[in-house]
């Protein structure tokens, strides 16, 4: 038989911390088990939770009161009509001129919140104004605001940027229709201003 003597290992002294509750003493781990387990202190941290993630966020009243009359917009009954106009643009300057918007477009509803806003303007001068302003109820979300002038003098910078290789290689002049096809895209709400343009933005095949 062996002479060597098991030695008898005595587990760790505990070294969870004790605390006092309504009169009882538990350890640290028996606390968060009653916590885990205790029906009210749930719904507690999860009102809290709710309150942190769930917050509203706040609206503009004006705002709230636009979305409720889409498609209508507040300058449809200017279609046509001569007056000064300053159209908005983030970053460059506001452009004010004077002539007619030809049409106007948005969307019938904006369930989250947010839309978009096309308008074509004509000028005296027979230039053409692109504007695409995109609008949110929340107040901390401002809107956005783009635009662009086309004018039809070969010479103008605008005009000579708006084309590409194969616009170089057209057989007619680019057009304001070209640089609103540009600007705006083919997305529904730019067909939609386009139908109210008539057929000139349709590709007729024989």
């Amino acid at each position: 038989m062996s002479s060597e003597r098991s030695e008898e290992i005595s587990p760790p002294a505990s070294s969870q911390a004790t605390v006092l509750v309504r009169g009882e003493t538990i350890r640290d781990d028996d606390a968060i088990t009653s916590r885990a387990n205790d029906p009210q202190a749930k719904v507690g941290e999860s009102k809290a939770a709710d309150k942190d993630t769930s917050a509203p966020k706040a609206v503009s009243e004006a705002k709230v009161n636009m979305q409720a009359r889409l498609p209508v917009l507040e300058d449809d009954a200017d279609v046509g009509i001569q007056k000064d106009h300053v159209v908005i643009r983030d970053g460059k300057a506001d452009l004010a001129f004077t002539g007619a918007l030809l049409a106007s477009a948005a969307p019938s509803s904006a369930p989250q919140g947010k839309w978009q806003e096309y308008r074509i303007y004509q000028t005296n001068g027979g230039k053409h104004v692109f504007s695409k302003v995109t609008r949110s109820i929340h107040a901390q979300e401002p809107d956005t605001h783009e635009a662009d002038v086309f004018d039809p003098a070969p010479s103008s910078m605008p005009s000579q940027l708006l084309r590409s290789a194969r616009d170089l290689t057209r057989a007619h002049p680019l057009t304001w229709n070209d640089a609103a096809v540009a600007f705006f895209g083919y997305d529904p709400l730019a067909k939609a201003l386009y139908r109210k343009l008539g057929s000139q933005f349709e590709e007729h095949v024989g």
